[in-house]
């Protein structure tokens, strides 16, 4: 069962999705509110597996609470949802460590999808959003940081993978290379670019131009 809470400002919305996740099979809404006014009491009491987070609330906004979430909370998923398609809130999302991003005209079947990719270990992204993504991968500044080149050809390929929001097998099946090899290639990522999760790693494969 994946447990999901939601964080969203819009009643009805808020209600539909409670609904929609309530009422599919493998799937439980552990809790949905209106802000993240008590967001970590609220992950706390709830011990969401994914959380599908809003990014424009009144307060805490959906990218500030992802910080907040990440460092109580850092094995936990988060989805963002917006209705702005905007470079530099998924750029910020991205950086602040967020693992995938959807805009709100999603599809309920979409939506449900995403949220089973991101808790096996993917990074959705609608297509539009993963577009932006890779834009802004060669668009954004160079950091010169030697650590940040000590990447394999192949361990870059797999991060370009990544950053493209694709799964574990998408990666296998794109590199022509097992599932198990895969994950020892994010391993060496993760070692090399000192970070814990697929979002920080994105986040620094952004700010450095590592791939």
């Amino acid at each position: 069962m994946i447990k999901v809470v939601i964080f969203e400002d819009n009643r009805s919305l808020r209600e539909g999705l409670a609904t929609l996740i309530g009422g599919t099979a493998g799937f439980s809404c552990t809790g949905a509110f209106p802000n993240c006014n008590n967001l970590l009491r609220n992950i706390e009491q709830t011990k969401p597996d994914v959380v599908l987070m809003d990014i424009e609330m009144p307060g805490i906004n959906g990218i500030d609470a992802v910080v907040m979430i990440k460092e109580g909370f850092p094995e936990t998923k988060i989805l963002m949802e917006t209705i702005f398609d905007d470079d530099e809130k998924i750029f910020n999302s991205v950086c602040a460590g967020a693992e995938g991003y959807i805009l709100k005209n999603t599809s309920p079947a979409q939506i449900m999808e995403a949220i089973k990719e991101i808790y096996e270990g993917g990074s959705p992204m609608t297509p539009s959003i993963a577009n932006r993504v890779l834009k802004m991968i060669k668009n954004k500044p160079t950091v010169f940081n030697q650590e940040l080149f000590e990447l394999s050809a192949r361990e870059k390929e797999v991060l370009v993978c990544l950053a493209k929001g694709m799964s574990y097998k998408m990666i296998a099946d794109t590199c022509c290379i097992s599932i198990e090899t895969v994950n020892v290639h994010i391993k060496n990522i993760y070692r090399k670019l000192h970070v814990h999760s697929k979002g920080e790693a994105v986040s620094k494969a952004i700010r450095g131009r590592i791939v």
